[in-house]
């Protein structure tokens, strides 16, 4: 009999970890890898976010704080909510946790019986379905082909919804595309969503402030008030304040599930780090100014991988409306041989063969389940982008054949 559980085999480690952990090791053994799996902007937290934090220890704000965060911090995020996105919650239905992750878990944890299901977008981020199933819930999974944007029809939606859907989760902008989906578009989703009342609607909003090109950025419940009780708004400091080593996520949604989450959170980590709650306070209250900057390098950013990727032979690339990802297709490299003569049958086999002879660590599309695709994270140094789309141009070039799809 094994000592670990069951449960345990229904998941796998996130491969965007493992992505990021490899190119460190091939790195701490002399090897020169440009890693570019890392979902983190490469940007230093702003100093008045740390100032916060470094008043809150000299003030001993070091103990414990209320399980789902501080006073203090929910009126932050009640204002946030309603300065953003025209969302009025109580600081009774507004929860604090450790990172969008462990909202996101604890949602999933409150709500799923054996057999409920999950609607899941794909590509979708990796730890969707893993949460899911840990839940002893079922991923549904819609695929959303680069043909359409990578975003969910409102046809697919209703063909997938069943009796057993419990959730509906959506992420925009996108992990790992980078797709934003219009108020049209989500309004068009959200119209079949009033049509099936027993689903619930899980938005992960956490690249919000991460939008290009003018895009105007919604959220389901703002574009359909008939839906607010029915939808959790999931959002945290990570992304858009670089603060991802902090580790606070929150979540405004009805004040039963917040209740419920509250009761998942005090059984397992308790509350958030007092520490980072206080940082999390003045990044959402405090000046955001520097966030101009950021986005103008990350357009540029994203200009110049895109510009470079559809240069490379085999490969082609979207231009997203946000975060810091594109998603490549690489159909254009499947069935080609590598200059050693191994032939590139999968996504997988194409990123591997990009760390092994080029020295650049990307994800593989399977792992956000839509292939032949792969992620590239932008968010380093516009020299080090450079470098690694020339390397990728290299290897690209470098492979013989002819591919057996259609690029």
């Amino acid at each position: 009999m094994s000592f670990i559980a069951d449960r345990l085999s229904r998941i796998k480690p996130s491969p965007t970890i493992a992505v990021t952990n490899k190119a460190k090791e091939l790195k701490a053994a002399g090897k020169d890898v440009i890693g570019l799996g890392a979902g983190e902007p490469d940007f230093d937290t702003p100093d008045h976010i740390k100032d916060a934090a470094k008043t809150a220890m000299d003030n001993g704000d070091t103990k414990y704080t209320a399980v789902d965060g501080t006073p203090a911090l929910k009126k932050a995020i009640q204002a946030k909510f309603k300065r953003d996105n025209n969302l009025d919650y109580d600081v009774s239905q507004i929860s604090v946790g450790t990172g969008g992750k462990q909202v996101l878990y604890n949602a999933l944890m409150a709500t799923l019986n054996p057999g409920d299901e999950v609607i899941i977008p794909a590509p979708y981020w990796v730890s969707y379905p893993d949460m899911t199933l840990l839940a002893e819930g079922t991923p549904v999974f819609i695929e959303c082909t680069q043909a359409e944007n990578f975003k969910m029809t409102p046809e697919k939606l209703e063909a997938a919804i069943t009796p057993k859907t419990k959730w509906v989760i959506f992420n925009s902008p996108s992990n790992p595309t980078g797709a934003a989906y219009t108020r049209d578009d989500i309004k068009a989703l959200t119209d079949v969503l009033l049509r099936h009342p027993h689903v619930y609607i899980m938005a992960d909003d956490m690249y919000e402030h991460l939008v290009y090109d003018d895009f105007k950025f919604c959220t389901p419940a703002e574009v359909e008030p008939k839906l607010f009780d029915r939808t959790l708004t999931v959002n945290g400091v990570s992304k858009a304040y670089s603060m991802t080593g902090w580790r606070i996520g929150y979540c405004g949604g009805p004040a039963e599930l917040i209740k419920a989450i509250s009761k998942i959170q005090s059984q397992s980590t308790s509350n958030p780090c007092s520490i980072s709650q206080a940082a999390a306070v003045e990044a959402l209250n405090g000046d955001h100014s520097f966030m101009t900057p950021w986005l103008e390098a990350f357009t540029e950013r994203r200009n110049l991988v895109v510009n470079a990727l559809n240069e490379c032979e085999g490969l082609s690339c979207p231009n997203p409306e946000g975060a810091f990802y594109v998603y490549p297709s690489c159909a254009g490299c499947i069935g080609k041989q590598t200059p050693d003569g191994k032939t590139i049958e999968t996504d997988e086999d194409f990123v591997t063969y990009l760390l092994e002879s080029a020295g650049v660590a990307c994800v593989q599309g399977a792992a956000f389940g839509l292939s032949p695709h792969f992620r590239i994270s932008y968010a380093t140094s516009k020299e080090t982008l450079i470098e690694a789309c020339n390397r990728i141009r290299k290897a690209c070039a470098d492979l013989k054949g002819e591919t057996s799809l259609a690029a």
